[in-house]
């Protein structure tokens, strides 16, 4: 039984052979809807790794008051409606107002990402993202520290010169030493290093482990740019309470503002499930738009896989012939054309995985996160590849069995 099995297997790659370039035209149409699985779902997990990422920058029952919202109409390619920045007065404003129970409140803002950092006679190059913050802001973004610690309101109300930076600093600048205790230098001005957070990766080419926070009054005095936009970020304890916390923020900072109450509000409001949700329902329509057009991409290479074979029956109508006049069974030769429909399917199929990988490995490399092997897609590509095998090889193999050996020694 083996051994008629391999000899089919043998006869069905002969024929491939004889017929290279349909072969080839086939196998890349069944690999071309596999890869667009394999491919498009391995590059949404990537995506979805990339985006998770930098969203992961707002912690848990977490809500940012900022300059816009998420998304927000565009025409021309410029905004419909040019929000204020957050400045610093609105910030004390929100602090000196704001006091929802169970709440905690950060206030940050960018210095600059091309900063150059120094310690003893080495220094980095100049693209450190340098943060200006108070106490709460490590736990409203969901920062941890690996070793040291973070900032407390000592800290921030003395403006001490002390510093929480990335992890990627124990990798060059403060790799021979023990970072905390060191002291680093930025434009001129001296940092104790207390704390270095734990590994946050990159997200859309922007590293997160390359980064000093610094007291927030120190870095005003640092980075003295008059057009500075705060975030404010406020962490709920109570997960059951954050509606109301955020409507209270909202309403502290339309006073703030100043806003009529007919007015809309020229500010934005982001909540990090919220982003999640987007994210995860922009990544449902690609994953279903994965399938879709590998479908049709298969049932397209279904059919042309269907002609190859029939096309083949009548090439080999005479060897047919004689194989029955031989003693070859019906079921035999139906086996022939089967296997050699197999064949090309998981050919087709195996092309079609190494260049989805390809795509996804591709798309992981330029959002620089971990490459995951989309295991699931790769099975289903297997057992889809196979599926169109078999329903493409049932009519030419049974076509091919039914033939009347007598008409087939004729057949010229």
């Amino acid at each position: 039984m083996f051994g008629l099995f391999r000899e089919n297997v043998r006869i069905a790659l002969n024929s491939i052979k004889t017929q290279l370039l349909k072969t080839i035209l086939t196998m890349v149409i069944i690999s071309l809807g596999i890869m667009a699985l394999v491919g498009t779902l391995s590059g949404v997990d990537a995506m979805e790794k990339d985006f998770g990422g930098n969203f992961d920058t707002m912690g848990s029952n977490t809500f940012n008051i900022q300059r816009y919202e998420f998304s927000i109409q565009r025409r021309g390619g410029e905004r419909e409606k040019i929000n204020p920045i957050i400045s610093y007065n609105d910030v004390r404003g929100f602090l000196d107002k704001y006091n929802y129970p169970y709440t905690q409140t950060s206030v940050s803002f960018q210095g600059t990402r091309t900063a150059e950092v120094k310690y003893a006679n080495k220094k980095t190059d100049p693209d450190v993202q340098v943060f200006g913050a108070n106490e709460n802001y490590l736990v409203n973004t969901g920062s941890q520290v690996e070793f040291g610690r973070g900032f407390t309101s000592f800290d921030i109300e003395n403006n001490s010169k002390v510093a929480v930076i990335g992890s990627d600093f124990t990798k060059d600048l403060l790799s021979t030493v023990n970072p905390v205790g060191q002291t680093i230098s930025i434009r001129g001005v001296k940092f104790k290093v207390i704390g270095v957070l734990k590994s946050k990766g990159s997200s859309f080419g922007n590293n997160q482990d390359l980064k000093v926070v610094i007291p927030i009054q120190v870095a005003r005095g640092i980075f003295t740019n008059p057009n500075i936009n705060y975030t404010i970020s406020v962490r709920v304890d109570e997960n059951d309470m954050i509606q109301n916390a955020q409507d209270e923020a909202i309403k502290v900072f339309r006073n703030v503002r100043k806003l009529q109450p007919l007015e809309e509000n020229n500010f934005g409001i982001q909540r990090s499930e919220d982003l999640i949700n987007i994210i995860s329902d922009i990544s449902g329509y690609l994953r279903v738009a994965a399938w879709i057009i590998s479908i049709i991409t298969i049932l397209g290479s279904s059919i042309a896989l269907m002609n190859i074979m029939l096309v083949t029956v009548s090439q080999r109508t005479r060897e047919v012939g004689i194989r029955k006049a031989i003693g070859a069974k019906r079921s035999t030769i139906s086996t022939q054309f089967f296997m050699e429909a197999i064949v090309i399917g998981q050919f087709g199929c195996l092309l079609g995985i190494i260049l989805g990988v390809l795509v996804g490995y591709t798309i992981a490399n330029y959002f620089e996160v971990e490459f995951t092997v989309p295991w699931t897609a790769m099975i289903w590509a297997v057992v889809m590849s196979f599926i169109v095998a078999l329903i493409s090889g049932i009519y030419p193999a049974a076509k091919a069995a039914r033939l009347d050996p007598i008409e087939s020694l004729r057949y010229e």
